[in-house]
């Protein structure tokens, strides 16, 4: 593992121990050139994905894009992190198990947002107005109000 500080790649081990979800291994590690502390996590992989975009590009599967995307959604808001790992942990477990190793882009947003709406609508909106393209006031008032009971919106 190479050292973010210096680059070096003798580091060592101090510590390793599952994660709460027991989804991956969090290493302490040290350097011996610098004496600088990280971690690094490993994860099982169970094969490698490819996304394909809407334009037909193809690029590998990152966890860490879907990670910060999902973050962003839900930048602000009262959910703890280790809720948010696990959601991401199902996602990427649901992706790897499709059965497919080329994943369509939007199959990725279909379930951001599905496991999005369980867990905050604020996030979800916000995700889904990005996910959707939403371009005007009008566009968020419609979907809000799809989200709203029957009742509730008076009818």
């Amino acid at each position: 593992m190479r050292c973010p500080f210096c680059g070096s790649t003798d580091t060592q081990v101090k510590d390793s121990r599952p994660t709460e979800d027991h989804s991956a291994i969090r290493r302490r590690r040290l350097c011996s050139a610098c004496a600088g502390r990280f971690t690094s996590y490993e994860r099982v992989q169970l094969r490698d994905l490819v996304v394909r975009k809407t334009s037909g590009r193809r690029e590998d599967f990152d966890r860490d894009k879907l990670e910060r995307s999902i973050k962003i959604a839900l930048r602000k808001r009262p959910i703890e992190p280790d809720r948010v790992n696990m959601m991401i942990s199902g996602i990427v477990r649901r992706l790897e198990s499709a059965g497919e190793t080329d994943i369509p882009s939007a199959l990725i947003g279909e379930f951001v947002i599905e496991a999005l709406a369980r867990i905050d609508t604020v996030a979800y909106i916000r995700f889904a107005s990005v996910y959707k393209n939403f371009q005007e006031a009008d566009d968020f008032e419609s979907f809000v109000a799809q989200l709203r009971p029957k009742e509730e919106a008076g009818i």
